[in-house]
Protein backbone atom coordinates (compact mmCIF):
# COMPACT_ATOMS: atom_id res chain seq x y z
CA UNK A 1 0.00 0.00 0.00
CA UNK A 2 2.82 2.87 -1.10
CA UNK A 3 2.23 6.07 0.22
CA UNK A 4 0.47 5.20 3.89
CA UNK A 5 2.38 6.63 6.84
CA UNK A 6 4.45 3.30 7.42
CA UNK A 7 3.21 1.25 10.33
CA UNK A 8 0.08 2.59 10.42
CA UNK A 9 -1.46 0.53 7.60
CA UNK A 10 -0.32 -2.94 9.01
CA UNK A 11 -1.84 -1.42 12.26
CA UNK A 12 -5.13 -1.11 10.27
CA UNK A 13 -5.28 -4.25 8.88
CA UNK A 14 -4.75 -6.52 11.74
CA UNK A 15 -7.08 -4.31 14.11
CA UNK A 16 -9.73 -6.17 14.22
CA UNK A 17 -8.31 -9.66 14.13
CA UNK A 18 -8.58 -11.50 17.47
CA UNK A 19 -6.03 -13.04 19.49
CA UNK A 20 -5.21 -16.68 20.15
CA UNK A 21 -8.10 -16.80 22.87
CA UNK A 22 -10.70 -14.87 20.14
CA UNK A 23 -10.58 -11.50 21.86
CA UNK A 24 -10.61 -8.52 19.35
CA UNK A 25 -6.92 -6.92 19.19
CA UNK A 26 -8.60 -3.74 18.44
CA UNK A 27 -8.35 -1.97 21.62
CA UNK A 28 -4.81 -2.94 21.83
CA UNK A 29 -3.68 -1.60 18.46
CA UNK A 30 -5.53 1.78 18.40
CA UNK A 31 -3.29 2.29 21.63
CA UNK A 32 -0.17 1.74 19.35
CA UNK A 33 -1.67 3.79 16.82
CA UNK A 34 -2.43 6.83 18.91
CA UNK A 35 1.32 6.62 20.55
CA UNK A 36 2.69 6.48 16.77
CA UNK A 37 0.87 9.31 15.69
CA UNK A 38 1.98 11.28 19.43
CA UNK A 39 5.59 10.40 18.73
CA UNK A 40 5.51 11.49 15.35
CA UNK A 41 4.41 15.17 16.61
CA UNK A 42 6.86 15.38 19.49
CA UNK A 43 9.46 14.31 17.61
CA UNK A 44 9.73 16.16 14.39
CA UNK A 45 12.39 18.65 13.69
CA UNK A 46 13.12 21.38 11.13
CA UNK A 47 16.31 20.82 9.03
CA UNK A 48 18.19 23.44 7.24
CA UNK A 49 17.62 23.11 3.34
CA UNK A 50 20.94 23.31 2.77
CA UNK A 51 21.34 20.22 5.24
CA UNK A 52 19.23 18.19 3.05
CA UNK A 53 19.95 15.39 0.71
CA UNK A 54 17.89 13.32 -1.60
CA UNK A 55 16.17 10.87 -2.76
CA UNK A 56 12.99 12.81 -2.00
CA UNK A 57 9.63 11.35 -1.90
CA UNK A 58 8.19 8.65 -4.79
CA UNK A 59 5.39 10.08 -6.88
CA UNK A 60 2.97 8.13 -4.46
CA UNK A 61 4.21 9.63 -1.63
CA UNK A 62 3.93 13.22 -2.80
CA UNK A 63 0.48 12.50 -3.47
CA UNK A 64 -0.07 11.21 -0.19
CA UNK A 65 1.34 14.61 1.28
CA UNK A 66 -0.45 16.64 -0.71
CA UNK A 67 -3.53 14.79 0.02
CA UNK A 68 -3.02 15.05 3.59
CA UNK A 69 -1.95 18.81 3.09
CA UNK A 70 -5.93 19.18 2.03
CA UNK A 71 -7.30 17.46 4.97
CA UNK A 72 -7.65 20.76 6.97
CA UNK A 73 -10.34 22.86 8.83
CA UNK A 74 -11.82 24.78 6.10
CA UNK A 75 -15.29 27.16 7.13
CA UNK A 76 -17.44 27.23 4.29
CA UNK A 77 -15.84 24.54 2.54
CA UNK A 78 -14.03 27.24 0.23
CA UNK A 79 -10.61 25.35 -0.16
CA UNK A 80 -8.46 28.67 0.43
CA UNK A 81 -5.43 27.40 -1.46
CA UNK A 82 -3.59 25.48 -3.36
CA UNK A 83 -0.14 23.91 -3.94
CA UNK A 84 2.46 24.21 -6.69
CA UNK A 85 5.48 21.13 -6.44
CA UNK A 86 8.86 22.32 -7.51
CA UNK A 87 11.15 19.00 -8.51
CA UNK A 88 13.89 18.10 -10.90
CA UNK A 89 14.61 21.02 -13.33
CA UNK A 90 11.76 23.04 -12.09
CA UNK A 91 13.53 23.89 -9.08
CA UNK A 92 16.54 25.18 -11.03
CA UNK A 93 13.85 27.18 -13.42
CA UNK A 94 12.43 28.67 -9.66
CA UNK A 95 16.16 29.63 -9.06
CA UNK A 96 16.42 31.39 -12.40
CA UNK A 97 13.75 33.55 -11.46
CA UNK A 98 14.77 34.87 -8.13
CA UNK A 99 18.29 35.44 -9.47
CA UNK A 100 16.87 37.65 -12.39
CA UNK A 101 14.41 39.81 -10.23
CA UNK A 102 17.39 39.41 -7.59
CA UNK A 103 19.81 41.22 -9.56
CA UNK A 104 17.30 43.55 -11.32
CA UNK A 105 16.29 44.57 -7.52
CA UNK A 106 20.13 45.05 -6.01
CA UNK A 107 22.25 46.42 -8.27
CA UNK A 108 25.22 45.97 -5.59
CA UNK A 109 24.71 42.17 -5.51
CA UNK A 110 28.04 40.50 -5.55
CA UNK A 111 28.22 37.38 -7.90
CA UNK A 112 28.05 34.87 -4.88
CA UNK A 113 24.45 36.92 -3.22
CA UNK A 114 23.12 36.12 -6.80
CA UNK A 115 24.17 32.84 -7.21
CA UNK A 116 22.65 31.88 -3.65
CA UNK A 117 19.61 32.95 -4.61
CA UNK A 118 19.51 30.59 -7.96
CA UNK A 119 20.23 28.08 -5.41
CA UNK A 120 18.04 28.39 -3.20
CA UNK A 121 15.45 25.75 -4.39
CA UNK A 122 18.49 22.97 -5.22
CA UNK A 123 19.44 21.69 -2.10
CA UNK A 124 15.79 20.08 -0.77
CA UNK A 125 14.67 17.51 -3.25
CA UNK A 126 11.28 18.81 -3.46
CA UNK A 127 9.38 22.03 -2.17
CA UNK A 128 6.32 22.60 -1.94
CA UNK A 129 4.07 25.81 -2.15
CA UNK A 130 1.50 26.40 -0.24
CA UNK A 131 -0.47 29.17 -1.79
CA UNK A 132 -3.01 31.29 0.14
CA UNK A 133 -6.00 32.49 -1.64
CA UNK A 134 -8.76 34.27 -0.03
CA UNK A 135 -12.06 35.46 -1.31
CA UNK A 136 -15.34 37.13 0.15
CA UNK A 137 -17.38 35.10 1.88
CA UNK A 138 -20.24 36.56 4.08
CA UNK A 139 -19.36 33.96 7.14
CA UNK A 140 -15.58 33.12 6.61
CA UNK A 141 -13.01 36.27 7.02
CA UNK A 142 -9.61 36.13 5.36
CA UNK A 143 -8.05 35.87 8.50
CA UNK A 144 -10.10 32.30 8.69
CA UNK A 145 -9.07 31.99 5.11
CA UNK A 146 -5.48 32.62 5.97
CA UNK A 147 -5.31 30.18 8.85
CA UNK A 148 -6.97 27.11 6.83
CA UNK A 149 -3.70 27.52 4.80
CA UNK A 150 -1.26 27.79 7.63
CA UNK A 151 -2.68 24.61 8.69
CA UNK A 152 -2.66 22.98 4.67
CA UNK A 153 1.63 24.04 5.44
CA UNK A 154 1.91 22.40 8.75
CA UNK A 155 -0.03 19.22 7.78
CA UNK A 156 2.12 18.98 4.75
CA UNK A 157 5.27 18.93 7.12
CA UNK A 158 4.21 16.54 9.45
CA UNK A 159 2.86 14.18 6.52
CA UNK A 160 6.39 14.31 5.21
CA UNK A 161 8.02 14.09 8.96
CA UNK A 162 5.47 10.46 9.21
CA UNK A 163 7.23 9.29 5.49
CA UNK A 164 10.66 9.31 7.20
CA UNK A 165 11.56 12.98 5.17
CA UNK A 166 12.55 16.13 6.99
CA UNK A 167 10.93 19.42 6.38
CA UNK A 168 11.34 23.09 6.78
CA UNK A 169 8.58 25.57 6.04
CA UNK A 170 10.06 28.62 4.41
CA UNK A 171 9.22 31.81 3.31
CA UNK A 172 11.66 34.19 2.41
CA UNK A 173 11.89 37.62 0.41
CA UNK A 174 10.59 35.80 -2.64
CA UNK A 175 7.64 35.19 -0.84
CA UNK A 176 6.10 38.66 -0.76
CA UNK A 177 7.84 39.92 -3.84
CA UNK A 178 4.86 40.47 -6.42
CA UNK A 179 7.44 39.64 -9.52
CA UNK A 180 8.15 36.68 -8.21
CA UNK A 181 4.68 35.49 -7.25
CA UNK A 182 3.45 36.91 -10.87
CA UNK A 183 6.13 34.56 -12.61
CA UNK A 184 5.52 31.42 -10.39
CA UNK A 185 1.71 31.78 -11.28
CA UNK A 186 0.09 33.82 -8.77
CA UNK A 187 -2.73 35.20 -9.48
CA UNK A 188 -3.11 39.43 -7.81
CA UNK A 189 -5.32 38.10 -4.86
CA UNK A 190 -3.50 35.16 -4.12
CA UNK A 191 -0.28 35.13 -1.73
CA UNK A 192 2.53 32.39 -0.27
CA UNK A 193 2.07 30.95 3.13
CA UNK A 194 5.44 28.94 2.79
CA UNK A 195 7.86 26.82 1.01
CA UNK A 196 8.14 23.11 2.34
CA UNK A 197 11.73 22.25 1.82
CA UNK A 198 11.24 17.91 1.99
CA UNK A 199 13.96 15.73 1.75
CA UNK A 200 16.27 13.46 3.93
CA UNK A 201 18.87 14.50 6.50
CA UNK A 202 22.36 12.62 7.11
CA UNK A 203 21.95 13.14 11.25
CA UNK A 204 19.21 13.37 13.35
CA UNK A 205 18.13 16.67 13.35
CA UNK A 206 18.69 18.98 16.96
CA UNK A 207 15.61 20.28 18.58
CA UNK A 208 15.29 24.34 19.88
CA UNK A 209 14.27 25.21 23.12
CA UNK A 210 10.66 25.13 23.42
CA UNK A 211 8.54 27.85 25.53
CA UNK A 212 7.31 26.34 28.93
CA UNK A 213 3.63 25.38 28.88
CA UNK A 214 3.94 27.95 32.28
CA UNK A 215 4.47 30.66 30.17
CA UNK A 216 1.88 30.65 27.72
CA UNK A 217 -0.87 28.97 29.31
CA UNK A 218 -3.75 30.95 31.07
CA UNK A 219 -6.78 29.47 32.45
CA UNK A 220 -9.95 31.33 32.63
Amino acid sequence: MPGLVPGIHVLLSVSHMPDADGRSKSGHDERKIMLYAIDLLTTRRSVKPVEMTGPGPSPAEIETILTIGARVPDHGKIVPWRFIVFEGEARAKAGDIFAKIFRLKNVTATPDQVDAEKKRFMHAPLVIAVVSRTSKHPKVPPWEQELSAGASAMNIVHAAHALGYVANWLTGWMAFDRDVLTALGLSEDEKIAGFIHIGRSARPADDRPRPALGDIVTRF
